[in-house]
């Protein structure tokens, strides 16, 4: 049998926005996994109404936006997609009535939601050099490996969360949804706990530095292990990548983060032989504090820290803390196309999130010609069993459908001695 086709964009998989009307059909009748979808939203159906009561939301064509939709059961909420092919769908809170009926409804409100973190790669841009605003590459997206893996780390160590699904937004950013019952169970003063927790980033407002104030003698172990994600990073995405000291403006950005001024006029002096030169300023900047340091002169609490402050507020993830604390906050569902890039929300683990790609990720052009190129191939072969095999094994989206269906095995055996359909535990490999 042949094998999947390996991601790469060939020129005939440029996604022309115009097309995607006509290509949705095509997708959702063919590679949205509808099952997998269901089983995740329906959890088993281990609590009473957890999928009837669930809000889901449409974009169509011509940003028409369709609101309060809920269904009863995997093939009604199939049927839908397949019938309107939104161009986003989003997923909502858990209500305590049908979300349809909610005209009807006197006190509709929200029971239960996953907790979700949202970072968008426009949130970078003060310190970026390499892209700004929509546009993204493999240099900037190393901060979003970075996210990735400190909030991944402090999500599960700390709050003991285990069932975290990470999705690539499709465009310039990552999502990552906690599925764990205590989670989703959360109330706003919850979530907006958990979300200032991992938020150590200080915004002066516009045309200011971010900074990070480690004023303690010792930093929170939460701080010391992001900082331990973060250094064997800080050169390649900083100093090369970024070349973040090597202009006036950015040596103004790095002296601005020292806060003592006396410190901070010392420093510039030693600093300015080396302009236009980042890897010699930093080396500069750590030899300058590390000089107080032996000496005494770093007893202040501002400049204890400094070193590390500094790779922190610059590398640390830029998390939206509204989407995190709203309890009825809509979210873009796994495995929607889209409308711009016609790259798929595809999931991927964090575990490997260094070699994440978001210029590899799949368009929904290129997974079509995957598909005709496979069958053609099967036919030139000789082969019969083409009806067999599932269309999105035939694609580079078969990797990231693995992923989303470990999560999902992982999060189902919690349900175990629960009332679970036959159907929602067919593996459909």
């Amino acid at each position: 049998m042949p094998q999947p086709m390996e991601t790469s964009q060939k020129p005939e998989d440029k996604f022309d926005p115009a097309s995607l009307n006509d290509l949705l059909p095509l997708y959702y009748r063919r590679l949205f996994p509808h099952l997998q979808f269901y089983r995740w939203m329906s959890y088993g159906l281990s609590e009473p109404s957890v999928f009837t009561n669930r809000e889901f939301s449409f974009t169509l064509q011509d940003d028409i936006y369709i609101r309060y939709q809920s269904f009863e059961n995997q093939s009604e909420l199939e049927k839908e997609i397949c019938a309107k092919n939104p161009s986003k769908i989003d997923i909502g809170a858990v209500f305590n009535v049908r979300p349809k009926d909610h005209r009807a409804s006197t006190v509709m409100k929200p029971v239960q939601r996953e907790l979700v973190f949202d970072i968008d790669m426009t949130d970078y841009d003060e310190i970026r050099t390499c892209c700004s605003e929509a546009n993204v590459c493999p240099k900037c997206w190393k901060f979003m490996t970075i996210a990735c893996k400190i909030i991944d780390a402090a999500l599960r160590e700390d709050f003991g969360f285990e069932h975290l699904l990470w999705v690539f937004s499709g465009r310039r950013g990552i999502h990552c949804w906690i599925s764990d019952k205590v989670a989703r169970y959360l109330d706003t003063r919850g979530r907006a706990a958990v979300a200032e927790y991992l938020n150590i980033l200080i915004s002066g407002g516009e045309g200011t530095v971010t900074k990070v104030n480690i004023n303690t003698d010792r930093m929170h172990h939460a701080v010391k292990r992001a900082h331990r994600i973060i250094e064997p990073y800080f050169e390649e995405i900083c100093l090369v990548d970024q070349d973040m000291f090597g202009t006036p403006n950015g040596l103004r950005k790095l002296l601005a983060m020292v806060q003592d001024e006396g410190a901070r006029m010392d420093l510039d002096k030693k600093l300015k032989p080396h302009e236009g030169d980042s890897k010699a300023i930093w080396k500069a900047f750590v030899n300058f504090f590390e000089a107080r340091r032996i000496t005494g002169k770093n007893r202040n609490r501002k400049l204890r820290h400094v070193v590390e402050e500094v790779q922190l507020a610059l590398t640390y993830p830029r998390i939206d803390i509204n989407v995190s604390k709203g309890f009825n906050h809509l979210l873009k569902a796994p495995f929607c196309v889209h409308p711009k890039t016609g790259k798929v929300c595809i999931p991927f683990n964090p575990n490997v999130a260094d070699k994440f790609d978001p210029t590899q990720v799949p368009t929904i052009t290129g997974l079509l010609n995957e598909i005709n190129a496979f069958d053609e191939k099967l036919s030139a072969d000789g082969e019969t069993e083409r009806s067999r095999i599932k269309d999105y094994k035939k694609t580079s989206m078969f990797k990231g459908t693995v992923i989303f269906e470990e999560f999902l095995r992982k999060l189902e055996q919690t349900f175990k001695g629960k009332a679970i359909l036959a159907s929602d535990r067919k593996m459909e490999f």
